[in-house]
């Protein structure tokens, strides 16, 4: 036989035992789904039933990339996506042709100014400037990858003025003095990995200005690696704060105190918008590392309650702000969710019986993100932040102590338009959570709780996190961030504004389904009803 004659009987006896292994696997698995009592659909239609299962596991990849129009998806349309990575990739962050959205809905809308403030008219730090990497765009085929370079660009960080810098308790030992409007929210590290952390505090720290909150899983070196400024938040789990008993350690909180002096805050956590409850971490999770961090013990389970034990109600809680501030001499504040107007009403009247309370309210809507949460809690619990915003601000001016309290507001506030409706309605700050995500390299698969994220974002799993290149992504981080900060200038110069500093409700409107337009002054001021519902 000749080499020909081999090849041809070599290939026809592959043939045979491929097709053999094919009618056995086929056979075998329908004796497997007749004879399982789990699924009637694989009873009725073995192998074939199977197709269903495979079809429903990739819906969701399905809908986001085919199906999906550019502005339904959830939580966040492929618009808003892309726009938050253009931002960080290119460092650019023009729309062609006309907006999406559907003018017939009800919305809100910043006023325009007849004679709006020219560039030069703006009260922006020109002086500090940022070098970043940003990428050039060359071709984008159909067929093959887009052709990009990485070019060097040099810009203003955007930053306020000095006068106008945002000052956090002014009559603490050590205020914490804000010229950037925009920070990074809580996120821990066990919910991110500490490639996503590294790269976050770098790019942070590049941008100037700005802060990051630690999350409540305590101080870990990834969140201190770039060097920029941190609010370090407590929650009931006190982790990072706790002795061995699980109470409250003062003299930690003093050591960390002197030890990082890049904690310029501390926030104490009582809620948050995607989830009022209590933690969990599975043991598995717990590493050593991540065990020393939180004070707890390795690989065993980690529950925290969902509240404070030792701070049952404001008196107690503000009897702990007033500890913290004295023990460590910085800011301390307080992160809440709003449920209903009396409680903003509440709160503000009990920081003017007591004159104590914090420095700073973080409110959390409740469309904010998390790791982990259960479904009826994100979807029905907490308020909105354009709804709790505007009740927490009206409480504080009602009861006289606004100018006390500053307001941070967090949820969704992913573009220079909704963080100045936010500034308008009377926050002072926001923060961002999700968005920073999406520059280090989130795509949404949703899978945050599941340690599976296959972008090496959300979670602690190494082979997953070698997909994240820091010194990439940390570039990605500070350009969405000053192009963040360019556009609130430049909503602000529209609406013939000198600073975003500047927004107040006279500058925001909402038209009703019908067309008829209110400001929120009117809404929030003279408008009996709601008056009567802060009541």
């Amino acid at each position: 036989m000749n080499l020909a004659n081999y090849i041809i009987v070599i290939s026809f006896i592959a043939f045979i035992v491929t097709v053999l292994i094919i009618i056995v696997t086929i056979t075998s698995l329908y004796f497997m789904d007749r004879r399982q009592t789990a699924s009637p659909v694989l009873r009725n239609y073995p192998v074939l039933g199977r197709m269903r299962y495979f079809l429903e596991k990739i819906g969701p990849e399905f809908r986001q990339y085919w199906f999906n129009n550019d502005r339904e998806g959830k939580p966040f349309s492929r618009d808003d996506y892309q726009h938050i990575v253009k931002s960080a990739k290119y460092k650019r962050d023009v729309v062609g042709f006309g907006s999406k959205r559907d003018f017939d809905e009800p919305g809100f809308y910043i006023r325009n100014a007849m004679f709006p403030k020219l560039t030069q008219e703006l009260n922006i730090d020109y002086e500090t400037v940022v070098e970043t990497n940003r990428y050039l765009l060359i071709k984008d085929p159909l067929f093959s990858r887009r052709e990009e370079v990485m070019e060097k660009h040099e810009s203003p960080a955007y930053l306020l003025k000095e006068e106008d810098a945002v000052v956090i308790g002014p009559n603490t030992r050590y205020p914490f003095v804000v010229r950037g409007l925009i920070g990074m929210s809580a996120m821990s590290y066990g919910a991110l990995g500490k490639r996503a952390l590294t790269a976050l505090s770098e790019g942070l720290a590049m941008a100037k200005g700005t802060w990051m909150n630690s999350g409540e899983g305590g101080l870990s070196t990834y969140h201190l690696k770039g060097g920029v400024d941190i609010i370090f938040q407590i929650g009931p789990g006190l982790f990072g704060v706790r002795d061995s008993e699980g109470k409250f350690d003062w003299d930690e909180l003093k050591r960390k105190n002197e030890v990082f002096p890049q904690i310029k805050a501390y926030e104490l956590k009582f809620g948050q918008g995607a989830k009022t409850r209590g933690g969990h971490v599975d043991g598995e999770k717990v590493t050593p590392e991540i065990a020393e961090i939180r004070r707890v013990e390795p690989w065993k389970p980690i529950d925290s309650p969902n509240r404070f034990v030792d701070f049952p109600d404001l008196p107690s809680a503000f009897h702990a702000m007033e500890k913290i501030r004295d023990v460590t001499g910085k800011p301390v504040g307080m992160k809440v969710v709003i449920g209903a107007p009396d409680e903003a009403d509440k709160l503000a009247e009990q920081i003017k019986d007591t004159g104590k309370g914090p420095d700073f309210i973080t409110v959390d809507g409740g469309e904010g993100g998390t790791g982990a949460s259960y479904q009826e809690l994100a979807d029905s619990v907490g308020l909105p932040i354009y709804t709790a915003l505007p009740l927490v601000d009206s409480a504080l001016r009602r009861h006289g102590v606004r100018d006390k309290v500053k307001i941070i507001a967090s949820g969704k506030l992913f573009s220079p338009d909704k963080i100045a409706i936010a500034l308008a309605m009377g926050a002072d700050l926001v923060n961002i959570a999700r968005g920073f995500m999406i520059t280090v390299g989130c795509i949404q698969t949703l899978k945050c709780h599941s340690n599976e994220c296959p972008v090496g974002v959300a979670t602690t799993d190494p082979e997953l996190e070698k997909a994240l290149v820091i010194d990439e992504k940390k570039h990605r981080v500070a350009n969405y961030l000053i192009t963040l900060r360019e556009g609130l200038f430049r909503v602000a110069a529209a609406a013939g504004l000198e600073s975003p500093t500047q927004f107040s409700r006279k500058d925001i409107l909402f038209k009703d389904e019908k067309g008829i337009v209110y400001s929120l002054e009117e809404l929030y001021t003279s408008n009996a009803q709601f008056d009567k519902l802060l009541h």
